[in-house]
């Protein structure tokens, strides 16, 4: 049994980029960038105004009141052509280019406009309303590196660029193999008493989606060996990264590891110093990892956001550092000591500090669904007094 540093250092380095493929940036939400996108034009691409208003020249304002003839009108899109005449302006709207020469924008509030002529009699002190060419970003700029997430803001800046098709990291298959006699699927146990919901899976998928896998297909098996075993070789055939839940203890029909045998199973570790959680695995058989997380939902949840996503970090070319990004928060409450093992406990946020739920069984669900943090103690830690600090992770 190791500790949980190692182990999750462990989980991230087993985790390489399973490859890359080019897609339509529209289709790119929450994908991983695989090569940085660099800006292939500049933005704003001319001088812009900021504001409705009269693009001038400083001189031909500077004796106030002053009367320019409007020569023409830059809207968005479609700019003035040609130069500004002497002792005129141009007619401006937000977002569109100032004409060539003219030095600021006066905002329409302050001018008088009579036919084609616009009148100016307030001094135009303070900002230009000018937003110069390339001050966002320049021509071959790069505006996003690999390993980005493509979420909503980041697609603007891509798009921004003038990208139309991104390279992305290959999203790992993942299929779920839930083991457990008593499971059924959600809406048929009410039809046996001696059968339960299995309510990992559907859980466990959603995880891996938001850290970038993709689900192939979640199969529930029984404890029966050989059957266990076939799965096991489908799921090799099938996926890039095969998750198993359940069957990791020492009981008879605990064949989790055992199914993978014929396959020539390598742990990479086989039980971790943590609470909950202790069964959890991580090995390699035919080339493809294969993750074993405990039956119990807390436990197989707790330990799928502290392994399972930062193996899906690496496995997609982001820094599995990325999944682990603790933070300080005070208690707001004393905590009792902890024992042999580290403990993450599930917790929220009351009056900026960290409460724990009274209901830490491994087993519970119903308290998953308002549980928003980790909360992470070092193995024999002493009584923690209300507003000290400790390490915190978003659940």
């Amino acid at each position: 049994m190791i500790g949980f540093d190692e182990a999750f250092a462990l989980a991230g380095a087993a985790g390489k980029l399973l490859g890359t493929e080019e897609i339509l940036l529209r289709a790119a939400h929450r994908r991983v960038l695989a090569e940085p996108v660099v800006a292939q034009v500049q933005s704003p691409r001319a001088a812009v105004s900021t504001m409705d208003g009269y693009a001038v020249r400083d001189a031909d304002v500077a004796a106030l009141p002053a009367a320019l003839r409007i020569a023409g009108d830059s809207f968005a899109g479609r700019p003035f052509a040609g130069a500004v005449p002497p002792a005129s302006c141009v007619r401006v709207f937000t977002g569109a280019a100032v004409p060539a020469g003219t030095e600021r924008v006066i905002v329409q509030e302050v001018v008088e406009r009579e036919g084609e002529v616009a009148r100016f009699a307030e001094p135009p002190f303070g900002a230009r309303h000018i937003r110069p060419a390339g001050s966002d970003f320049a021509l071959g700029d790069e505006l996003l590196a690999a390993g980005t997430v493509l979420t909503p803001r980041a697609l603007v800046a891509a798009a921004a660029a003038d990208i139309e098709c991104v390279r992305v990291a290959r999203r790992p298959l993942l299929r779920v193999l839930s083991t457990g006699d008593e499971l059924v699927e959600p809406g048929q146990a009410r039809r046996s008493t001696n059968r339960i919901p299995e309510s990992v899976s559907v859980a466990v998928a959603a995880l891996a989606e938001e850290w970038g896998g993709q689900l192939e297909t979640a199969v529930r098996l029984p404890d029966e060996r050989r059957t266990m075993e076939r799965a096991a070789a489908e799921a090799l055939n099938a996926a890039d990264l095969v998750v198993v839940t359940g069957g990791a203890s020492v009981g008879e029909k605990d064949y989790a590891k055992a199914m993978f045998a014929f396959a020539g199973l390598e742990l990479i570790f086989s039980k971790v110093a943590m609470k909950p959680g202790k069964p959890v695995w991580l090995g390699r058989a035919l080339g493809k990892l294969v993750i074993g997380l405990p039956g119990n939902p807390t436990s197989a949840l707790v330990t799928a956001r502290l392994f399972l996503a930062g193996l899906l970090c690496g496995l997609t070319g982001r820094d599995p550092a990325e999944a682990a990004a603790w933070r300080a928060m005070p208690l707001g409450e004393g905590l009792e000591p902890t024992g042999e093992r580290e403990t993450f406990s599930r917790g929220y946020v009351e009056a900026r500090a960290v409460r724990l739920f009274a209901h830490q069984d491994s087993s519970a669900q119903k308290v998953l669904a308002k549980a928003g943090l980790l909360v992470r103690r070092p193995i024999s830690t002493a009584p923690v007094p209300a507003g000290a600090s400790v390490d915190v992770l978003d659940f």
